[in-house]
């Protein structure tokens, strides 16, 4: 997950969703998933934070705790992409663009 500067205000909110997603992470000790943080993926244009799940390579936009609470028990605990969420999939570029949502 990305919480640098641009997504959110000086990265504040990036930084508390990276947070509640590692609780959300512990409180389920049978998910074998690391988390880590990088300053920016330069992909949001004020749309973060964006969390990207690998191996599968699904970009997602983060931007609440609905979205965060959602990516962590569809896609990490059960194994479902959250198709309304993504934006990205690695290997086929944009799923949808700026232009497609109402922003």
């Amino acid at each position: 997950m990305c919480t640098g500067p641009r997504c959110t205000e000086n990265g504040e909110r990036s930084q508390a969703m990276f947070e509640l997603m590692g609780s959300k992470i512990d409180a389920r000790p049978e998910l074998r998933v690391k988390r880590t943080r990088t300053h920016c993926m330069v992909a949001c244009k004020n749309m973060g934070p964006i969390l990207v799940v690998y191996p599968e390579g699904t970009w997602y936009r983060c931007l609440d705790e609905a979205a965060l609470d959602r990516i962590v028990s569809e896609h990490l605990e059960h194994g479902r992409e959250v198709e309304d969420l993504i934006f990205h999939r690695l290997g086929s570029g944009d799923v949808i663009t700026l232009e497609d949502q109402d922003v």
